[in-house]
């Protein structure tokens, strides 16, 4: 059949204009906000940093755009970009259309490490323990779908349910019996999302996650076409299928852990995304994973800018604003394929 509508656009051209998208994003945004900040004071700021000519600004506009708002603007997209990659290889690996970067217990891994450090009032420690903890629950998920013979995709999700559904309930319990006062808002914010905390140390962290792990998967795109087809096919095309399963599955924890040290849980961005983008490009992974990463980076990029901007002085979790924006797209994305079955 050939495409129709916006399939005849090339994945070229798409890139394109997300490209464009993704720095246009990233320089409006960081002049959202109180200050009377412009787009070509964002740049200033940016080649003065970068040794290119002098800033015109103010010291404090200069770090407000430097060392306030151009780091999470940056995490924020490094976080959006890793989490679509990782929701759309575990969609791949596990034939679930349903899954997303937190099917392995991740995320509630992560969430156990962070409330843990946070209520021992050792904070500056979250990133780390939030990472140890994903990577003890991608361990804990992989033994579990391992026993008793080799991982399926249908052994794993069960299996991450299993640890997820574990990690939920210590992580439960160990705020009910310790947290007292602020403690509670604290970890309420974790637990939602926030890149409200973000500063270049956490840059590094996403950014270096991302081009370490993220662009490799991207490379690996053409194998996860072959797991569309099943394991049998998938070996007959030549694919190491145990060797390559096992790489991508920590490869994705790994860069789902890193984002989620920096940022907390984040919902719907590895899930809804991969989703449209399919609708537009198909199902290529060598198309459907730069474009999906370019794509999330846009989209929670302009959550986050929504989440402290929309009720300023107070600024939400943005996991809220994920949640209100990705649900009913993920309803308009789920009804647009049923019409087209």
């Amino acid at each position: 059949m050939r495409p129709t509508g916006l399939r005849r656009v090339p994945a070229s051209v798409w890139g394109g204009l997300l490209a464009v998208g993704l720095v246009a994003s990233i320089t409006f945004a960081v002049t959202f906000g109180p200050a009377d900040i412009t787009s070509g004071d964002v740049w200033a700021s940016v080649l003065h940093h970068l040794g290119i000519g002098s800033s015109p600004l103010s010291p404090l506009r200069d770090g407000i755009v430097w060392e306030l708002r151009m780091p999470r603007v940056i995490t924020a997209a490094a976080v959006g970009a890793g989490l679509a990659i990782a929701g759309a290889v575990m969609q791949a690996l596990t034939r679930n259309s349903l899954a997303d970067p937190y099917l392995l217990g991740l995320s509630s891994g992560a969430s156990l490490g962070a409330v843990s450090v946070l209520l021992l009032g050792v904070g500056l420690l979250l990133p780390a323990a939030a990472f140890l903890g994903a990577l003890v629950a991608l361990v804990l998920t992989l033994l579990i779908a391992s026993a008793g013979g080799g991982i399926t995709p249908s052994r794993t999700v069960l299996a991450g349910v299993a640890v997820s559904s574990l990690g939920a309930a210590l992580t439960s319990f160990i705020i009910f019996w310790t947290a007292t006062g602020d403690s509670y808002r604290e970890i309420l914010n974790w637990l939602l999302g926030s890149l409200a905390g973000a500063d270049w140390p956490a840059v590094l962290i996403s950014v270096g996650a991302l081009a370490a792990v993220g662009i490799p998967i991207i490379i690996a795109g053409r194998s996860l076409d072959a797991f569309a087809f099943g394991d049998t096919a998938a070996a007959a095309l030549g694919i190491s299928v145990n060797r390559t399963r096992w790489l991508l599955l920590v490869g994705t924890a790994l860069l789902t852990g890193a984002m989620v040290s920096v940022s907390g849980s984040i919902g719907f961005v590895g899930l809804v995304l991969p989703h449209a983008v399919r609708l537009v490009v198909g199902s290529r992974h060598r198309v459907l994973l730069p474009l999906s990463a370019l794509l999330g980076a846009i989209f929670l990029i302009w959550c986050d800018t929504i989440a402290r901007t929309l009720f300023d002085p107070r600024e939400l979790p943005v996991g809220i604003i994920t949640a209100v924006v990705g649900g009913p797209l993920f309803v308009l994305l789920l009804t647009r394929k049923t019409t087209r079955v």
